[in-house]
């Protein structure tokens, strides 16, 4: 029997037949076209008392929500001073479907990424018997700098505790400078062939072991669009390494990064690298360098630069060396009481297929252990299942400086997240983690011109990724267009992300991930935009092109000349035959024409055909008479003044 026929015997919408028939141990599948007769028939049969059980479990949870929205005691919600309509609610607890209708019913007719200000807010949640007062919300800014304060309280060690620990590494540099092959060079493994488009795009930390001393690396990708992972990486070091290659100099990636490392307050050792290559300039880098006021020793200045080639292994002893050096003298900040409670940074995190939520954590204090129960924010994320250290071996504890892979978790945190072990577990669990919305400004509208919105949904394989990305997208902004992130997760694309982009009319993109075979079937058969990249650059230039395509196309218009009528020859109903002088310029075919009576516009049409002495010509200068097939209203009249026109189309490009 057809489910669907079923679903009329029974009088029950099908997809709710599919839905609940499983509760009653009848598991037809979500999809099923055909049932069973047997099967069938035994549903017919127990329906009235399967109906009776489902509506008096219905009736119970409606009570029972009822009862709690009763108990619930509801404070203030703060709200900022601009907030998206889905942010509104998760605020105040209810549907985003409620808090839209109760906008439409203000006269308000706006999507639920669309942002709206306090007033409107307040309004509708008071319509909605919800408390609000205006408060800030944290911006990115505000929470890193309070990230940092918190860190470093919980960073300060009672005096005659601490002891030293192994120097954590920072690198950075220029796409292609080198960096990630000195970083192979350095622990002898390989991890650039598996980069895609000449750059790594996930940070990892490392640890080497070099004359009895551990040393940490910590990898940030080295392109513009990873500003946010880079920044954090430069957080949580005590030393960075700044790559610049012999042969290309200093580039503005270069730049940024120096700028990052003044911020972070930490030494900085430079590594003039490809001093291998014929056309390596040392002395021209170091110059480059001193214009960026890093002048290196040799020069008289305090910047330590070591040349190296990262291919051959150049070097790179000597490198070690001066990062042994500089933590000597740094040697009393670099310190961390292993017996404290553990705490640490966040820099990598994702959903692994089989693992679940996976987190890359550098512990700065303390020692964190196997089943050690942690928090974020005060959010139990849950309990330490098992760690890794960076080479894939289980461990049972990681002292000061490791990182370390943190299996357990209940969902995946934020790169640079601040995680400490806590023993108050209870309090936790009650305590519930409010959205953090980082307030911008509305777009403002230049012109008239209306500013159209490019949807955008976004899968990644790590956070990093997903937080980066999307923190550069947001860069492009321009005045008519501008990119609007509906949708934003870990994880291979799938059938719900789909059927999101075409309810959404969004643009579906996934960044080392694929999309599944279920969402690709979809896709096919429901005409889904989506692709998957690998190479950063093509997913934001692919992004560039589709806000061009959104921007108006630019008419560019030609005056050609004047031509006053001096006779009609013929009218028809949508054209006429009329004889005219060319008064100033040129009259060309194919032209468009523009009819002025008495100073004012009478119509428009286009030229197409133009004759002297009955014979077809192109063109026709000032001062001669001509006969012309106006195609158009048939409007004119002798003594009318036509100008004469070209419009070109022009697509416009984004700056």
């Amino acid at each position: 029997m057809n489910v669907t026929e079923l679903a009329r015997k029974l009088k029950i919408p099908t997809k709710e037949l599919r839905q609940v028939l499983p509760k009653f141990g009848f598991d037809i599948g979500l999809k099923a076209i055909k049932v069973d007769d047997r099967v069938a028939k035994k549903i017919i049969k127990d329906w009235p008392m399967l109906r009776k059980k489902l509506k008096e479990e219905e009736e119970k949870e409606k009570e029972e929500k009822e009862k709690k929205e009763e108990k619930k005691e509801r404070k203030a919600v703060i709200i900022p001073p601009f907030i998206t309509v889905r942010d509104l609610a998760y605020l105040i607890e209810l549907p985003v479907t409620r808090v839209i209708e109760e906008l439409m019913k203000n006269g308000i007719f706006v999507s639920l990424n669309e942002k709206i200000d306090y007033e409107t807010a307040a309004i509708v949640a008071e319509d909605l018997g919800i408390k609000v007062t205006q408060g800030i919300v944290d911006s990115s800014e505000e929470k890193e700098i309070r990230d940092l304060n918190k860190l470093k309280d919980l960073l300060k060690e009672d005096e005659g505790k601490a002891k030293p620990r192994p120097p954590v590494i920072v690198v950075m540099g220029h796409v292609d400078h080198g960096k990630t092959k000195l970083l192979d060079t350095i622990r002898k493994t390989n991890v650039i062939e598996e980069e895609s488009g000449g750059i790594t795009q996930h940070i990892g930390a490392y640890q080497v072991k070099k004359s009895g001393r551990i040393i940490t690396f910590i990898d940030t990708p080295g392109h513009e669009a990873f500003t946010a992972m880079r920044s954090r990486g430069a957080k949580v070091a005590d030393i960075a390494i700044l790559v610049v290659a012999a042969d290309d100099g200093v580039k503005p990636q270069t730049i940024e990064a120096t700028k990052i490392i003044e911020q972070a307050k930490i030494p900085m050792i430079v590594a003039i690298n490809k001093i291998d290559k014929p056309e390596a300039d040392i002395e021209r880098t170091k110059r480059e360098l001193s214009e960026q006021n890093i002048i290196p020793e040799d020069w008289g200045g305090k910047a330590i630069c070591v040349p190296i080639s990262a291919k051959i292994g150049e070097g790179i002893d000597n490198l070690l060396e001066m990062i042994f050096l500089v933590a000597d003298m740094e040697k009393e900040k670099i310190t961390a009481n292993p017996e404290r409670t553990a705490a640490g940074t966040i820099i990598e995190s994702r959903i692994d297929k089989g693992e679940g939520p996976v987190a890359t954590l550098l512990v700065q204090a303390g020692t964190l252990k196997e089943r050690d129960f942690i928090a974020i924010d005060n959010t139990l994320y849950g309990k330490v299942r098992a760690m890794k250290n960076f080479q894939g071996k289980f461990i049972k504890e990681a002292p000061p400086s490791m990182p370390v892979r943190i299996l357990g978790l209940r969902a995946a945190p934020k790169v640079g997240d601040i995680l400490e072990v806590t023993q108050d577990i209870k309090s936790l669990e009650k305590k519930i983690k409010m959205l953090q919305i980082r307030a911008r400004p509305f777009p403002k509208k230049k012109g008239k011109r209306e500013i159209k919105k490019l949807n955008l949904i976004l899968k990644a394989d790590v956070t990093g990724s997903i937080e980066a990305i999307s923190e550069a997208l947001e860069k492009m902004e321009y005045p008519e267009v501008r990119i609007q992130i509906i949708e934003k997760g870990l994880g291979n694309i799938t059938e719900t992300d789909m059927l999101h982009a075409k309810e959404s009319d969004a643009y579906l993109m996934g960044f080392h991930v694929i999309a599944t075979p279920t969402a690709q079937a979809i896709a096919n058969e429901k005409n889904i935009e989506y692709k998957t990249y690998k190479v950063i650059y093509e997913l934001f230039d692919d992004v560039k092109e589709k806000l061009e395509k959104l921007l108006e196309i630019e008419i560019i218009r030609q005056d050609l000349g004047q031509m006053k009528v001096l006779a009609i020859f013929r009218t028809e109903k949508n054209s006429m035959i009329i004889g005219g002088k060319v008064m100033s310029g040129k009259v060309e075919g194919g032209a468009k024409i523009k009819v002025i009576r008495k100073g004012e516009e009478v119509t428009q049409g286009n030229l197409k055909e133009l004759q002297i002495a009955k014979q077809n010509v192109r063109e026709v200068g000032e001062g001669q008479e001509c006969g012309i097939n106006f195609e158009g209203p048939p409007v004119i009249e002798v003594g009318d003044i036509l100008e004469i026109y070209k419009e070109e189309k022009k697509e416009r490009r984004l700056g």
